[in-house]
């Protein structure tokens, strides 16, 4: 469901989740068992009570993913732009996904489109990266291209925020509250076609990021195929499958509205981080 401005309040469909016992299985619980709670949620949807938008916070429609794996260039035009403004590169040079595979961002950053966006106090640009976000729901390992889909439990908007500089992206990208995972979890049956998918950003109503998924280098499933190749895919897991052209920075009391053909919108809000010890880094595309 995609249209979050009624929510129907089905939190008693996670009671048909299993017990855990240790050794706790990998990956996120709900996300595992998603075919029996979305049972249950049908079962509970007609008399369901109904809530306005603005009484409820939308945390991250996956909590605990094993993995977040990240796409690093994976748009021409983004390539193009990030070799061109040492702004993005920080005088490093940009190679090609194909250079440089994938990498992976730490699930500590998480949070969901009702959060904020906190930036650390650090003299660095610091940018917003639309993205598609593939959510495993099935495990595998070595997947073929032609059975990619077959492990998708659904699609989210994410935001892959960034701070510019030479150091490594897995550091740059990971910082508390930098990966953003919303408005909720689409399944595949909404979304027929991962590969050709209009996306807008919007930074306080100014257009900065406007793309599609068919402009993507590694498509949907050849990044399920490469990220399997080295890591075991467990449910859970969230690919982000890269950001095309027009990064740019945002700054405290910014607005990020986010729109993904059929996978849905929403806004994320940005603030400021305080702390006594500013820890100066010293932040490439």
């Amino acid at each position: 469901m995609t249209d979050v401005g009624d929510i129907a309040d089905v939190s008693a469909a996670v009671d048909v989740l299993p017990e855990l016992k240790w050794p706790l299985p990998h990956g996120d619980l709900l996300v595992a068992n998603l075919d029996i709670v979305c049972a249950r949620i049908g079962q509970l949807l007609p008399d369901a009570p109904r809530l306005a938008r603005n009484s409820v916070r939308l945390d991250s429609p996956v909590a605990n993913p094993g993995k977040i794996i990240a796409a690093p260039v994976n748009y021409h035009k983004h390539l193009d732009e990030a070799r061109k403004d040492t702004g993005i590169n920080f005088g490093t040079e940009i190679k090609t996904i194909d250079d440089l595979g994938l990498f992976l961002k730490a699930p500590s950053s998480l949070i969901g489109c009702d959060q904020t966006v906190l930036l650390p106090p650090l003299d660095r640009r610091m940018d917003h990266e639309i993205e598609l976000a593939v959510i495993i729901g099935k495990p595998g390992f070595e997947i073929t291209r032609e059975a990619a889909l077959d492990h998708v439990a659904g699609y989210a908007i994410a935001l892959d925020m960034t701070i510019r500089g030479p150091e490594d992206r897995s550091w740059r990208k990971s910082f508390d509250t930098f990966s953003v995972l919303g408005p909720s979890l689409v399944t595949p049956d909404e979304v027929p076609d991962p590969d050709n998918l209009d996306f807008t950003l919007r930074v306080n109503g100014e257009v900065r990021q406007r793309s599609s998924t068919k402009a993507l280098i590694f498509d949907v499933r050849k990044l399920i195929e490469r990220a399997s190749f080295a890591y075991r895919l467990h449910p859970g897991d969230v690919i982000m499958t890269g950001t095309p052209e027009g990064v740019a920075p945002v700054g405290d009391g910014d607005v990020m509205e986010c729109r993904i053909e059929s996978v849905g919108e929403m806004s994320v809000r940005v603030g400021k981080r305080h702390h006594a010890a500013a820890v100066q880094a010293g932040g490439s595309a």
